[in-house]
């Protein structure tokens, strides 16, 4: 067995693209030798900047003998099909052939023999056919090369059980990259090329030139460097996963350094400083310990430098001096919007277009004026007026300086600017969180003003790509429909909120009153109920049960949904809960099958005169007295009290079973008793759809 070692050295891959290509490099690669019959036993795939590489262990030095057979025509059958046969497997005479029994009778059949090759001669069609199909997101031409690749590549370095493969890859007419045995290290510190023998000594040889081959070591190495540096300085860093993972994608020898933000930008808001930092410079924010943003920034250098070295000090005040001026810009963006109101740039919201068909997003910001006043009454301590005035601002920031230079900050920056221009507190708050949740790690809003406008974003978004009937469908979402009807559940659920969701969307829906539709309610609770089971899913929560409650109808609270589901849970989970739904199932398919029978339904009023067995007129009257105090239960939102009131009828319903015959020779008794066992399902219905639950 041997290895096979593979690295592609080019100029600098953006960081966004190199783990996909290691990658895709490896999944090519491995196809190609499964497809040529060579087995391996593992293959690994690695990324620096300027080079992808790929360690296959546990090649064969030969592909394996095969056999190949066709079958033929049958012992016998005309000339015409025998010679045919001959001339399409190159057969001189059927003597070449082999006749084999089969059930069918006896047949030729044309056997041949095809020897392996060795591994070293089919590796270097195989390589450059994967190099080749990389599918790269963005690529480039240069000079006259006609191949388009990711970016120019000098060198590729391929061994095979320790000896270079003799192949190459076609770049263009006339150039061709030759497979070598060699690379180069750091593009500073160690430039010079050097051969490698096998993946063990590249690794290590590497290293010695100043390159940490593995992405994930590279990320640990800044990820320790810089808590220790931070800590040091007396700050914290500023988590941010993103970040890490783009910076360990541009550097070959990591070495964190910090630098001191100039005290005249301190008075910027801490996203502003933190933001301008993270996207221009790739700067990593630190804090104090009070949560503030820190004066000191984390960076990564590509070059060796000590903290404290004469070295580290230049590279430190370069990195403080570039940084000035996009800090500079940033005060400008800030300072110029906050000259004027954010109140007046609502109007220039009708130039920004939301949805062709759903107008602009001033016509949003007008429907979300009164879809928030409207939730207001359903969300204890939210203030109609704050809540209609933080929907009017909610979007004005769109607008501004600032978020047309940095979009992640909408919403922050309308915190800020609100502020300033002396809204209240809440209803700043309110624009600054009204685009939260974005997902299941994102905060969820709990400031009354906050849900209120929060939710009215997302249901007016929801009803109105409902009433054009633009739909996720399968995996396409491109309006992130699925995103805002989490988001709903979220604000409703954790915030215990009893929000009559049909009547929302119908004012939501009045809203858009330029568009002609049916009324969208029912579809959304489905669409909203659909996404509830992920949720409850991903809880340990039954689909099956929300399903039960859900088929009752009328249901859009989802906190009185959740409740419901919660006590059908406890009481299935009992014994007589358990065992009633076994009953229920008894008696629903009996009903079934005799309905299919007879060809009628079985679902008349019990007449308990003509009972002629104590335990069929005991359970018709428990059954009348169940459902009453489950209805009573139920609209006094007591649902433990109504399941336990459905638990009561677990012995009678045994006891029936027991002694009870249903198809008796009495045709009047063998209807009752059927129509008893329908009501049954009839009775349970009131707490849910027992004919849903899975076993």
């Amino acid at each position: 067995m041997a290895e096979l070692l593979v690295e592609l050295f080019s100029e600098e891959i953006p960081a966004r693209m190199q783990a996909r290509a290691a990658g895709d490099l490896k999944r090519l690669v491995s196809e190609g030798l499964k497809a040529a019959n060579l087995t391996f036993d593992t293959a690994a795939a690695y990324a620096t900047p300027r080079r992808l590489t790929l360690v296959v262990d546990g090649l064969p030095l030969q592909q394996p003998d095969l056999s190949e057979e066709k079958k033929g025509p049958k012992v016998g059958a005309p000339e015409q099909a025998v010679q045919g046969f001959m001339k399409a497997n190159g057969l001189t005479s059927l003597d070449d052939a082999e006749v084999r029994e089969t059930p069918k009778g006896d047949f030729y059949f044309a056997v041949r023999h095809i020897a392996g090759r060795a591994t070293v001669a089919v590796l270097p069609k195989l390589l450059a056919k994967a190099f080749g199909d990389l599918p790269w997101p963005k690529s480039m031409r240069w000079a006259d090369d006609s191949r388009r690749w990711v970016r120019p590549l000098h060198s590729i370095l391929a061994l095979f059980d320790g000896k270079a493969l003799d192949g190459s890859f076609e770049m263009a007419e006339g150039r061709l990259v030759a497979f070598g045995d060699s690379t180069e290290g750091h593009r500073f510190l160690a430039p010079q090329r050097f051969a490698v023998s096998d993946f063990a000594d590249y690794r290590d040889k590497l290293r010695s030139a100043k390159v940490v081959l593995d992405a994930d070591e590279r990320r640990s190495l800044i990820a320790e460097q810089a808590t220790a540096l931070a800590a040091a300085e007396g700050v914290t860093l500023k988590g941010d996963p993103g970040l890490l993972d783009e910076v360990a994608g541009l550097v070959e020898w990591p070495q964190v350094l910090m630098g001191r933000i100039d005290e005249a930008f301190m008075t910027l808001p801490g996203e502003v400083l933190s933001t301008s930092m993270r996207s221009h410079q790739k700067y990593f924010s630190t804090e104090t310990a009070d949560g503030n943003l820190a004066d000191r920034f984390v960076f990564v250098a590509n070059m060796e430098a000590e903290p404290g070295s004469d070295r580290a000090e230049t590279i430190v005040s370069g990195n403080e001096r570039v940084l000035k001026p996009r800090l500079a810009d940033a005060r400008f963006f800030y300072d110029q919007d906050r000259q004027q109101p954010l109140s007046a740039r609502v109007p220039t919201l009708k130039d920004i277009v939301f949805h062709a068909k759903l107008g602009t997003v001033a016509d949003k910001v007008s429907r979300l004026q009164s879809l928030a006043v409207a939730i207001s009454e359903f969300v204890p301590g939210a203030e109609r007026d704050e809540a209609r005035s933080a929907a009017r601002l909610c979007k004005a920031d769109l607008v501004t300086g600032m978020v047309g230079e940095f979009p992640e900050l909408q919403g922050i920056m309308g915190r800020y600017y609100a502020l300033n221009d002396g809204e209240t507190p809440a209803a700043a708050e309110a624009v600054a969180e009204h685009y939260q949740p974005l997902g299941p790690n994102d905060a969820c809003p709990s400031a009354p003003v906050s849900i209120c406008v929060a939710l009215a974003d997302k249901i007016d978004t929801l009803v109105g790509f409902w009433m054009i009937d633009e739909k996720p469908t399968g995996s396409k979402d491109p309006y992130a429909l699925r995103r805002a009807a989490l988001g709903i559940i979220r604000l409703v659920v954790e915030n215990k909120l009893r929000l009559n969701l049909t009547q929302i969307f119908a004012v939501a829906q009045t809203e858009y009153s330029s568009l002609s539709a049916a009324p969208v309610a029912d579809d959304l609770l489905t669409f909203l109920a659909d996404r509830l089971k992920v949720v409850l899913r991903d809880q340990g929560v039954r689909h099956d049960l929300i399903t039960a409650v859900l088929a009752r109808g009328g249901e859009d609270d989802l906190v009185r949904l959740l409740a419901r589901v919660e006590a059908l849970k406890s009481f299935l989970d009992s014994d007589d809960g358990a065992n009633l739904l076994v009953a229920y199932r008894r008696a629903a398919n009996i009903v079934r099958i005799e309905e299919k029978k007879d060809k009628r339904r079985y679902d008349g009023q019990v007449k308990a005169e003509i009972a002629d067995q104590p335990e069929e007129g005991q359970l018709a009257k428990l059954l009348t007295e169940a459902a009453g105090g489950a209805k009573d239960a139920l609209g006094g939102e007591d649902f433990t009290t109504a399941m336990q009131t459905m638990a009561q009828l677990r012995q009678p319903v045994d006891a029936f079973f027991d002694k009870v015959t249903v198809n008796a020779e009495d045709a009047a008794l063998r209807e009752n008793r059927l129509n008893l066992l329908s009501a049954i399902g009839a009775t349970l219905s009131e707490v849910a759809d027992f004919s849903k639950i899975e076993s």
